[in-house]
């Protein structure tokens, strides 16, 4: 008789980490497909039963063990007082490459100019425990009150500063906003619950997702190039270009010509190729990436 199927229950964060985060899976080689009214996407793979929530509350049930592991931002974790085994660190963001910040934000005409300014103020943010301590390693004494969204519209008239999430700035810049002072810079992280953790098949699955995930994550702005070389411009292509670092190089049929291969940074390439095609490369091919183990 057959040993029943095993499973491992992941969290992904839906709202604006979820496109980032099914690209990032696809990537990797997991098919997600999502229903308009289920929290329950399907995958294809059968020892993976997915859940997507809010990723403000993946922490919270990774640690009470609803969920065996789950992708949500550090500060998040932070927020809860998760108690999670970090898998890895994944530095992606909804829109770049950057970390997502938690910034005090005062409007721009605001007569405040640092976190002593607001004793006895008012402060809204949706991270309250995170600004509280924040607060209380300042020294300031303020009122914190939960904000349910559309936080920056509530200075001046309803409170006194905010504590909101930027990444690019520019909604803080939309909305005449200044930022203060920065509380913690934040990335998704892959999270474990402690007692899955120690459960071997899981914590083997969780480490191969983490694995794959990290090489599509490396894979980004790489591209990979390969072309056909005289074998006497080798050493001259490797001085002279410096970001072709330990290149794949293969003797070719025809006497005096070699095959190289290499990884390199998309940006540089449409500088390189054509000082490769100086020194005499054939069949030069640059191919996308989808995944980089290093």
């Amino acid at each position: 008789m057959a040993a029943p199927l095993q499973e491992l229950i992941l969290g992904l964060p839906k709202g604006s980490l979820q496109d980032a985060t099914l690209d990032l899976f696809a990537k990797a080689g997991y098919r997600i497909h999502l229903s308009s009214r289920s929290y329950k996407p399907t995958v294809d793979d059968k020892e993976l039963s997915l859940r997507l929530l809010r990723a403000q509350e993946i922490g919270h049930y990774v640690h009470g063990g609803f969920l065996d592991c789950g992708i949500t931002g550090k500060d998040w974790i932070a927020e809860n007082g998760a108690e999670v085994e970090v898998l890895c660190d994944l530095q992606y963001s909804k829109a770049t490459s950057s970390p997502t910040r938690w910034v005090l934000v005062v409007p721009e005409d605001s007569p405040v100019r640092s976190v002593k300014d607001l004793e006895g103020k008012r402060i809204a943010t949706e991270a309250v425990g995170l600004t509280q301590r924040y607060l209380e390693s300042r020294g300031v004494n303020a009122v914190v009150e939960f904000s349910w969204g559309a936080t920056e519209v509530k200075v001046p008239e309803l409170v006194d500063a905010i504590v909101d999430i930027t990444e690019t700035g520019s909604s803080l810049r939309a909305n005449n906003l200044r930022i203060v002072d920065e509380l913690m810079q934040s990335y998704p992280q892959f999270v474990a619950n402690r007692a899955a953790f120690e459960n071997p098949w899981k914590r083997q699955k969780m480490e191969r997702i983490a694995l794959l995930l990290q090489a599509a994550l490396n894979a980004r702005e790489k591209v990979g190039l390969k072309m056909n070389l005289p074998e006497n411009q080798l050493q001259t292509v490797i001085d002279s270009l410096p970001s072709l670092r330990r290149p794949t190089v293969a003797n070719l049929t025809e006497k005096g010509w070699v095959a190289v291969e290499t990884v390199i940074d998309e940006a540089v390439v449409r500088e390189i190729i054509p000082k490769l095609k100086e020194l005499g490369a054939e069949g030069i091919i640059e191919y996308s990436l989808n995944k980089l183990v290093l």
